[in-house]
């Protein structure tokens, strides 16, 4: 398998070397010239592209643009801009008669017509797509004040973060009442966020580094992959669009001891002036101190250090073919617990995990025919984290993992004239994905060889997969219905583990259907088949430690696949009045799992080490629900944004505490987000999260029976944010922006936090975070 990957990686590079240069005397033969306008405006930074082509451009500050060595014949030119619908015009380009085109872009402030890829794999129109996709833009992350991305995910319809470690600040992210495992989380398409990333990885990723996020909810293993079984959520990374620049840095006051978080990130992209490559770059640096609500000393928000440098770049090689390569540098620290000041072996409690994440996108795009698309793909993630989870100065509690995930494969996409009763889509691929993750707890050092003695292996686990995946979308004037699958088998292999190897061959079918019962409403239907292999998950590297006990996280030697059946059902309505624009989506989901994964409790033992061992639970689990959205946009000045979501999740027999409702997961949570700009340089929004009652186990020490512990259901809450900004214009496109503003405005955090060393980190719920003030500034050309 690895040398599979290493195969195409050399494929792409000889495909590469042979792309043909656009001859330079050729470049002017043909062009394009003009403006982009909205009205009266002049819209900066506006992408010409003509389709079926690598050929492009980006419009200057001005809306002005000019476009050079187009082929010649009948094209199709297609004009777009964030926050505009995207329109396209056909002209026939003749050598040495160049066309001036004045291009008028319609308002789409809520995102109607947005271009989306993760629906089918394929770039489409969100207003065409059969499945129903959520996106997060930049200016909803900034409106949000989301410094990274796992502050801004809770502003999207079902989906919720939550905190899960009062020490080190574990995050997870749940869709449709399901937890982290059952979403695919992908880094542009490609399923390279590995096991051992998803710990803590949503909020590594600084927010300045995402051009958006797109969300599909329900089973898409059919296209992504296992793990689908929930949705889907696809991290698209900044591309080089026009010579833009922005530095922006932040201060936060934290809670009643005033604990600080400084944010400091720039954003650039440079593109040459025929468009024919381009590079855009961003960078962070974060640096948190560990907040203490109870003031028991020790903390309930861990202390970070974080440093992220990315980049993208891509080439034309030719009129029809282009590369792409994406690379970005993650190393934080975080530590969580007591005394900060002293040695982690020193401490009474220590959660410190120190990660190094390399993640690297290589693409290959060859355009034939009209729009027919042949890509090649490889990507790569590789982790390295080394931790401490411990208690009572325990010398034994270091270790060291180690993750290296990749992902190759080619995907081929063909419109076709005529496919039995009507045009359609055809969509086909390969993929192959390899997992290799190896976790040691580490011995003592030896300071004559430095090397650790007695160290032990953990894991030494290998998941690799095979898959083939197809689809067809037959395209009607009323209707689209898309059928596909996906073909896999899976194979993982555990050194440290005799009953560890295991392999199996799944059958993922997907079927969906768009009908368009008028100009306004859509309805939507989905039905998808997922699984999840019997493997090491991200949340069994992650320890909870207190004085009194430590939990580990252990798969059964019996543990079994679990399979899930989804299906979905959506009416989409959106309607425009004159310079009015609003959306309202009902989406129902139903989920059935066979097998499903469950958490088995153990007993503590003398040195009170406890494990968690999940095993299948009988009978099986389902959920479902209803999310709700609404949006809404009297013009540009005003935007409303709201979601809301009422489930069930119930196994089918009890489980632990002879409960079947899964635990940590609420009834109801929603979100909202209003902004109001009255002149352009000014704004003002309110933003808010709820969520409602739910279930979370306690196994603290003030209980009666610390051994069996108690199951609480506990309150709701809701968190209001409020923020400001004022945009000061001051030379040749220059701006600065100066924002403040505050998190949790009324302080909705968690007042029953366990306390002392011997606490229950495990039991923390609520916002992520307690009542916070901050201010800013940010100097660039474009925002």
């Amino acid at each position: 398998m690895k040398n599979l990957f290493f195969v195409t990686l050399m494929s792409l590079v000889f495909i590469l070397a042979q792309g043909k240069e656009i001859p330079k005397e050729k470049l002017d033969d043909t062009m394009l010239f003009g403006d982009v306008r909205s009205g009266d405006e002049h819209i900066p930074f506006a992408t010409i592209l003509v389709k079926g082509t690598t050929v492009g451009t980006a419009a200057d500050v001005t809306g002005h643009y000019k476009l050079v060595g187009i082929p010649e014949g009948e094209q199709e030119v297609v004009v777009s801009a964030v926050g505009y619908q995207a329109k396209a015009y056909e002209f026939s380009f003749k050598i040495g008669e160049p066309i001036t085109l004045t291009a008028e872009l319609e308002p789409d402030q809520i995102g109607l017509e947005q271009v989306v890829i993760t629906a089918d794999r394929s770039e489409k129109s969100r207003h065409d797509a059969s499945t129903i996709v959520s996106t997060i833009s930049p200016k909803l992350l900034e409106t949000t004040q989301s410094v990274t991305l796992s502050e801004g995910l809770s502003f999207t319809p079902g989906l919720r973060m939550e905190n899960n470690c009062q020490n080190c600040g574990f995050t997870q992210v749940r869709m449709n009442g399901l937890e982290g495992p059952y979403s695919q989380i992908l880094i542009n398409s490609r399923p390279v966020f590995s096991g051992l990333a998803g710990v803590y990885g949503l909020e590594l990723i600084p927010a300045n580094m995402i051009d958006r996020v797109e969300v599909v909810r329900g089973g898409g293993s059919a296209l992504f992959g296992s793990n689908a079984i929930a949705g889907t959520i696809n991290l698209i990374t900044k591309e080089p669009v026009q010579d833009i620049y922005s530095i922006n840095s932040s201060v936060s006051v934290i809670g009643a001891d005033e604990s600080s978080d400084f944010n400091l990130s720039m954003n650039g992209s440079v593109v040459s002036e025929d468009y024919r490559s381009g590079m855009s770059f961003y960078g962070f640096k974060r640096e948190r101190d560990p907040y203490d609500a109870n003031g028991d000393d020790f903390s309930e928000m861990s202390a970070i250090e974080n440093g992220t440098f990315g980049a993208s770049f891509f080439k034309r090689m030719g009129l029809r073919s282009k590369i792409n390569l994406d690379y970005f540098f993650i190393e934080e620290s975080r530590r969580g617990g007591s005394d900060f000041d002293l040695p982690n072996h020193e401490a009474a409690i220590s959660e410190a995990v120190d990660h190094q994440i390399n993640s690297a996108n290589l693409t290959f795009d060859q355009f034939m025919r009209d729009h027919d698309k042949l890509s090649f793909f490889a990507a790569m993630q590789q982790v390295e984290r080394g931790s401490y989870y411990g208690a009572g100065q325990d010398l034994s509690a270091y270790g060291l993992t180690k993750d290296l995930a990749y992902s190759v494969g080619s995907q081929y996409h063909r419109d076709i004239d005529q496919m039995l009763f009507s045009p359609s889509e055809l969509m086909l691929g390969l993929e192959m994905t390899s997992d290799e993750l190896k976790d040691q707890k580490l011995g003592y050092l030896d300071v004559e060889t430095m090397e650790h003695v007695g160290t032990t292996t953990i894991t030494d686990q290998s998941v690799q997969t095979f898959g083939f995946f197809a689809q067809n979308e037959w395209v009607a004037e009323q209707w689209r219905l898309s059928l596909g699958f996906r073909v896999e088998h899976y194979a993982i292999a555990d050194e440290a583990d005799s009953n560890g190897n295991i392999s199996g061959n799944v059958f993922s079918p997907r079927a969906s259907v768009l009908f368009n019962l008028s100009e306004q409403v859509q309805l939507r239907s989905s039905f998808a088949r997922g699984y999840r292999a019997p493997q090491i998950f991200d949340e069994d590297l992650h320890i909870e430690t207190s004085g009194a006990r430590k939990v580990i996280h252990k798969n059964d030697p019996n543990l079994e696949q679990e399979n899930s059946h989804s299906a979905t059902f959506s009416v989409d309505i959106s309607q425009n009045w004159g310079r009015w624009q609003a959306q309202l989506l009902a989406e129902g989901f139903y989920t059935a799992l066979e097998n499903p994964f469950t958490n088995q409790y153990g007993t503590p033992d003398a040195n009170g080490q406890v494990v968690y061992t999940r095993t299948n639970a009988e009978d099986g689990a389902k959920v479902d629900g209803v999310n709700l959205e609404l949006n809404a946009s009297p013009g540009p000045r005003w935007m409303f944004q709201s979601g809301f979501t009422f489930q069930k999740s119930r196994y089918e027999t009890p489980q632990e505490f002879n409960e079947r409702r899964f635990f940590r997961t609420p009834n109801s949570y929603g979100y909202l987000a209003l902004s109001y700009s009255p002149t352009a340089a000014f704004k003002a929004s309110v933003t808010g999260n709820y969520t409602g009652k739910m279930l979370v186990p306690y196994f603290g020490n003030t209980l009666v029976n610390p051994e069996g512990g108690q199951l609480n259901e506990v309150d709701p809450f809701f968190d209001l944010g409020l923020k400001l900004s004022q945009t000061l214009e001051l030379s040749g496109g220059l701006s600065l922006q100066l924002y403040a503003g505050v998190k949790n405005l009324f302080d909705a955090y968690q007042d029953d936090f366990d306390y002392g060393v011997d606490r229950d980190p495990g039991y923390i719920y609520g916002p992520l975070s307690p009542r916070t003030f901050y201010f800013g500034v940010k100097l660039g050309n474009i925002f």
